[in-house]
């Protein structure tokens, strides 16, 4: 039996996530590199929860590091990910892909020497002693902390109200930048709501699956977004393809776009869902404020 402090056991658990996979992430497995990645930003979300002031901004620093270390790697593998779909539907050209791929490929390749260099200068075990540590110091409350529940709450708050101006910002336009800005927005409120759910003893999902498919589809156009424009930097490099395969890239570019806004229209009909997310995150925590403030 597990006799750890509910704060430590917030970290505990999310730590263990990102120690069973950043060993075969460091060595380049896919599907370890996407677990570890999110590991970290969970992780990242509840460090504030227990430990507050410097200390804790950096522990956040140092685990910002495991995430943005991760990231560029990632963002490729998914992006060869989508080529192997294209290829398998057999819609689109197999030498535009296989070009588009070798680019791709290469620059992995790059990526993930840098990564590997950033991942062998970490400390995984000195940060999880920090994390762990400050933990502990927080307090030994019971499961259902009302202090620490009600500063998750206010935290999803605050998560949500930036959602809601992404939201507003981003329009009815398709403006990828904008779009790119809401998807982070709701990540950022999802992983919140899961440390509220947590804290809570809730074991309501509805709330998180919707942030979770708006997070997948927004994380598309982005993902499709990306490939355009390495398709755009393959045509204008040194050694650019002849005219049939450049013609042949311009209809995968196309097709991307239009998947783009085909997944846009989505979005928009998920707008006022996610606006009533936020309204939900946001009366949570005022409802939380209310008794004190009488």
């Amino acid at each position: 039996m597990d006799r750890s402090a509910p704060s430590e056991l917030l970290i505990r658990q999310r730590l263990r996530a990102l120690e069973k996979n950043l060993p075969a992430a460091a060595k380049g497995n896919v599907d370890a590199l996407h677990q570890a990645r999110v590991a970290s930003r969970r992780i990242r979300e509840a460090l504030p929860l227990v430990s507050a002031g410097s200390r804790g901004r950096r522990l956040e620093r140092q685990m910002r590091k495991i995430t943005q270390a991760l990231g560029p790697v990632r963002e490729l593998d998914v992006a060869l990910q989508i080529l192997d779909e294209m290829e398998h539907s057999g819609e689109v050209s197999r030498s535009a892909l296989s070009r588009l791929r070798q680019a791709v490929s290469r620059e992995r390749q790059l990526l993930y020497v840098d990564m590997k260099r950033r991942l062998d200068g970490w400390n995984l075990e000195k940060v999880r002693k920090r994390a762990l540590g400050a933990a502990r110091r927080s307090g030994a409350r019971g499961v259902r902390d009302p202090k620490r529940l009600a500063r998750a709450q206010q935290r999803a708050a605050r998560r949500a109200e930036r959602l809601r101006m992404a939201i507003e910002n981003a329009a009815g336009i398709y403006l990828p930048d904008r779009l790119h800005d809401v998807r982070i927005a709701v990540k950022k409120l999802r992983y919140a709501m899961e440390l509220v759910r947590e804290l809570s003893g809730s074991r309501a999902q509805a709330k998180l699956r919707t942030l979770k498919n708006s997070q997948d589809l927004l994380g598309r156009i982005r993902d499709l977004e990306v490939l355009i424009a390495r398709i755009r930097g393959v045509q204008g490099a040194a050694g650019a393809p002849n005219l049939k395969l450049s013609a042949e890239l311009d209809r995968l570019v196309r097709r991307f776009e239009n998947d783009c806004r085909q997944l846009h229209g989505q979005y928009m009909s998920s707008r006022q869902t996610l606006l009533a997310i936020c309204d939900h995150a946001i009366g949570a925590a005022d409802a939380k404020r209310a008794p004190h403030a009488a």
